[in-house]
Parts: structure tokens; sequence; C-alpha cells
């Protein structure tokens, strides 16, 4: 699965932990994610869209 999530958070300059610590799960969760080794539930994708200011499709939809 590929996501622009870290891009995002590096546009906001923070850190895995700190938006770890905002959705509430681990720097790890965060890594994987950004990785494309962890499906989020659609609730933390959520929570990491509103800390980001993005919507869902600009992180986690592709576009073909």
């Amino acid at each position: 699965m590929h996501n622009k999530v870290k891009f995002a958070r590096m546009e906001k300059s923070i850190t895995q932990a700190q938006l770890a610590e905002r959705v509430k799960v681990t720097r790890q969760t965060i890594g994987l994610i950004e990785n494309g080794k962890y499906n989020p539930s659609l609730q933390l994708c959520i929570s990491i869209a509103k800390t980001l200011e993005k919507t869902l499709d600009e992180l986690f939809w592709e576009v073909e």
C-alpha cells in the first residue's frame, strides 16, 4: 500500500514520534504505515489526516 503520510508529515515538520503521540499509536506503527507494511484502520487514517490537515484521498488513495 502506497501512501503519502511521510511527505505530509515532513511538510508539517513533525517527527514520527510526534505524529504517533498525537494520534495515540507507537512511533513504530507510524513507520510501518509510511513504509506500506501496515494497513491502518479507517479511524486511524482519519486521525492521521486530521492531524496532518489533509484529506483521506490526499494521503491514502491512489489516483490512476
